[in-house]
């Protein structure tokens, strides 16, 4: 009897989806723990796996929206264990008897890498092989030679009397002409995308948010990172980056100004006495904003660790809803992509958000002297119903003291 192919639930918040892609065809044969579909959802995207071994049936096309709980596909039980799953003819041998279980990407990147997936060592669910996986072992791969090119025979003039032109065998041939691309293309928000652009129309509309912007120079933390990075790499197995330094200062600004660390819940004010720190992370399914949880016990490189973590969640589309909720502030980079200076928009229910920038070498008078100092803007974004402009300007001073005397993380003051 056929099994149903089901959405599985992913939260009490989350009641629908798009069904974004089908990881097999129809008709296909699939394995237990198989990949079989992409769930895009308006926080995170999931996979659905198959329960059972079996022909799969499809019920409902890609890009349909769908109910957690709907059935969208059945699989039929093979009568055989030892049915295998047909291989292209132009597979290299080595490579010919892949795992089931892995997904099409993974299948594709082995024919092209000819990296065999069972040499990879999986960081997915069960120790699958992620694409990340395959695409950061053939980053490792040694590139090969380029063949040479052989050299154009030699043309051999021709004889008296004769036309030149005439002698030529080479055709040229005619320019192949290409198709334009559309002027135009139309195609239906992602869910993520829609509550992205959601919850920004809400932060405008519901918030009085300000923006206060100050500069911090950086050249007491690369001097840090410089002096001690070969040292923390070799203890903690992570580099020291600029990120979990400024988590820590945002920390130390928070105990020194509570009121940012607070939200309203209709006309309640909620203290908050955590430091669950969210990080902007730019995807190609577009942004989110992943917690570092405790900051306030953890060490610079276990944030540096949870940093990479979220970064390959991020990458292999894994992220999951806990990973998202529960933050009481957030720090965006927009440094990352070149941004000199920004006003971030907030992450309601929070009523604060950090801005770091680009790091520019500028000219800045210091104890009567201009030096050339590594300068970077910092902006603060808050919502004035519940932070004053005098609470607000401490907090970023209080960042940029940190950052610019590290030892004050260390005493506390």
């Amino acid at each position: 009897m056929p099994l149903p192919v089901k959405i599985p639930p992913l939260g009490e918040s989350i009641v629908s989806g798009i069904l974004a892609k089908w990881d097999v065809p129809n008709g296909a044969a699939v394995k237990k723990d198989q990949v079989l579909f992409e769930l895009e959802t308006d926080k995170i995207t999931s996979e659905g796996t198959a329960e059972i071994d079996g022909v799969i049936t499809h019920t409902v096309a890609e890009g349909t929206e769908v109910k957690i709980g709907q059935v969208v596909a059945t699989i039929e039980p093979t009568v055989s264990t030892t049915t295998a799953v047909a291989t292209p003819a132009a597979v290299p041998s080595s490579i010919t008897h892949l795992p089931s279980a892995i997904s099409p990407a993974v299948r594709r990147l082995a024919e092209e890498t000819k990296i065999d997936p069972a040499t990879v060592a999986g960081t997915g669910k069960a120790g699958r092989v992620t694409k990340g996986d395959m695409l950061a072992t053939a980053e490792k791969q040694p590139q090969a030679s380029p063949v040479p090119t052989p050299s154009p025979a030699p043309v051999v003039p021709p004889a008296s009397g004769q036309s030149q032109i005439g002698n030529l065998k080479t055709e040229i041939a005619a320019p192949v002409p290409q198709s334009s691309p559309p002027r135009q293309t139309r195609k239906k928000m992602s869910p993520l995308r829609a509550k992205i652009a959601e919850r920004l129309v809400q932060a405008k509309n519901q918030t009085a948010m300000l923006t206060t912007f100050n500069e911090v120079d950086m050249s007491a933390v690369r001097d840090l990172r410089a002096r001690y990075q070969d040292d923390f790499v070799k203890r903690h197995g992570v580099k020291l980056g600029f990120m979990s330094l400024f988590v820590k200062a945002a920390v130390h600004a928070l105990r020194e100004v509570p009121a940012v660390n607070a939200s309203l819940d209709g006309d309640t004010v909620v203290q908050n006495s955590f430091f669950d720190i969210g990080v902007a992370v730019s995807t190609d399914r577009g942004l989110m904003v992943p917690v570092l949880r405790d900051c306030d016990t953890h060490s610079l490189a276990q944030i540096e660790k949870d940093i990479g973590a979220y970064a390959v969640k991020a990458r292999d589309g894994k992220m999951q809803l806990d990973d998202l909720t529960g933050g009481v502030f957030t720090i965006t980079n927009g440094g990352t992509f070149g941004s000199l200076l920004s006003t971030p928009i907030l992450n309601p229910p929070q009523c604060g958000i950090l801005g770091m920038h680009a790091i520019q070498d500028r000219p800045i008078a210091l104890d009567g002297q201009v030096v050339i100092r590594p300068m970077m803007y910092l902006a603060l974004s808050y919502d004035h119903r519940l932070v004053d402009g005098k609470e607000a300007v401490t907090f970023l001073v209080k960042v940029k003291q940190a950052i610019e005397d590290p030892a004050r993380l260390l005493l506390g003051v």
